[in-house]
C-alpha cells in the first residue's frame, strides 16, 4: 500500500515550486490533495495538472487571514471527510538590508510565514485532535532561520519563529496523536535561484558539502517522510535539507 493511501493532505502555497513538488510526491503515494494558493485560479489549475482527477482540488487562500485558513480546512474536510496532513509551505520574500527595509516589508513577511504557519497549525490541529488517528503537520522553515542571512532580517526572523512554533505546538497536541515537525531547506532550485547572479551562486555553492543546488523533489521527499507513518515516533523535530550547508 502507498504511504498516504486514503489520507487527505493540504499544502499551502502549492500552485508552484516546492509546494507543488510536495503535492506531486503526496499524490504519488495515494493522498487526496488540496492545493491551496493565494491565486485561486492557479490552485485549481495546479490541482488538475496533478492528473489524479477528483482526488485533488484547488482552493484560494490567504494564509495570513484566519477566516481564509478556517475555510480552507473546511473545504478539505467537506471534500474528503478527513484532514490527515497539513503542510505550511506558503511564503514570500521582501529582502533588503535593515536600513532599506520598511516596516511594511517586515510585517508582510512575518504575516505570511509566521502568522500563516500558526494559523494553519492551529486550524489543522483543531480537526486532527478529534480524529482517531490524529494527524501530521509539517512546517516549512529555512536554513535562514538557523544561521540568519544577509538582507533577510524579516525572513530569518520568521523562519526561526516557525521552529519555536513547531516545538511548542508539538508539546500541546501530542497527547491527541497529532505530530508537528519542520523542514529547513537550503539552496533549492526555484525560479528565484535561477536568476541569481553567477558570482553569488558560486559563493553559495562553496558552502555546500555536496557541491550542488537541491531540487524541489528532494525537499518533498523529506516532507513526505514526516507526513507518513515512517516518522510515527517523531514530533518537534527539524530536518535540514541543505546538502550539508551551514553544518
Amino acid at each position: 500500500m502507498a504511504l498516504l493511501t486514503g489520507r487527505t493532505a493540504v499544502i499551502t502555497g502549492s500552485a508552484q515550486g516546492i509546494g507543488y513538488a510536495i503535492a506531486q510526491a503526496f499524490a504519488a503515494e495515494g493522498a487526496n490533495i488540496v492545493i491551496a494558493d493565494i491565486n485561486a485560479t492557479a490552485a485549481t489549475e495546479a490541482a488538475a495538472k496533478l492528473g489524479i482527477g477528483d482526488r485533488a482540488i484547488g482552493v484560494g487562500c490567504n494564509v495570513a487571514d484566519g477566516g481564509d485558513v478556517d475555510a480552507l480546512v473546511k473545504a478539505a474536510t467537506n471534500a474528503f471527510a478527513s484532514l490527515d496532513v497539513f503542510v505550511n509551505n506558503a511564503g514570500i520574500t521582501r529582502d533588503a538590508t535593515m536600513r532599506k527595509m520598511t516596516e511594511e516589508m517586515f510585517d508582510l513577511v512575518i504575516a505570511v510565514h509566521l502568522r500563516g504557519s500558526w494559523l494553519g497549525t492551529r486550524a489543522a490541529a483543531n480537526v486532527m485532535r478529534d480524529q482517531e488517528n490524529g494527524g501530521s503537520i509539517v512546517n516549512i522553515s529555512s536554513i535562514s532561520g538557523k544561521v540568519g542571512l544577509l538582507g533577510q532580517t524579516n525572513y530569518s526572523a520568521a523562519k526561526a519563529g516557525i521552529i519555536g512554533l513547531t516545538k511548542a505546538a508539538a508539546k500541546e497536541v501530542g497527547f491527541a496523536g497529532v505530530r508537528v515537525n519542520a523542514v529547513q531547506p537550503g539552496l533549492i532550485r526555484t525560479p528565484m535561484t535561477e536568476t541569481m547572479r553567477s558570482d553569488i551562486m558560486e559563493a553559495r555553492l562553496k558552502e555546500i558539502a555536496l557541491g550542488r543546488v537541491g531540487e524541489p523533489a528532494e525537499v518533498a521527499q523529506a516532507v513526505l517522510f514526516l507526513a507518513s507513518d515512517m516518522s510515527s515516533y517523531m514530533s518537534g523535530a527539524v530536518l535540514e535539507v541543505t546538502g550539508g550547508r551551514h553544518m
